[in-house]
């Protein structure tokens, strides 16, 4: 019994924590037009170096950016690309890409 308590507060916890972070995909497509050069339109990318973003789990994308600005993780494109954007910014771009199929 007690195991199922601990796995039920884990899922509930989880699951809070993922609504927690939803952003505004309407925002998320107007900021995302600056990412279509590389990653498509509509989340597909051009060209198979870069990857795709649509349908990417949104703490995923969320994770990557904030790596990117904050430089933790480096790349010639997407840092200059990261380091503008508000933490609102982030989240909308990440709803909007993971909102795609």
């Amino acid at each position: 019994m007690k195991k199922i308590a601990i796995h039920l507060t884990a899922v509930a916890l989880a699951s809070a924590l993922g609504s927690a972070v939803a952003g505004d995909i309407a925002a998320g497509k107007a900021k995302a037009q600056m990412c279509a050069a590389c990653h498509g339109a509509n989340g597909i990318s051009v060209a198979p170096v870069y990857p795709n973003l649509a349908g990417q789990k949104e703490q995923y994308i969320i994770k990557q950016l904030k790596a990117f600005k904050d430089g933790t993780r480096k790349d010639p494109l997407m840092s200059p690309m990261a380091t503008p954007l508000s933490d609102a910014d982030i989240e909308n771009v990440a709803a909007y890409f993971s909102s795609l199929k």
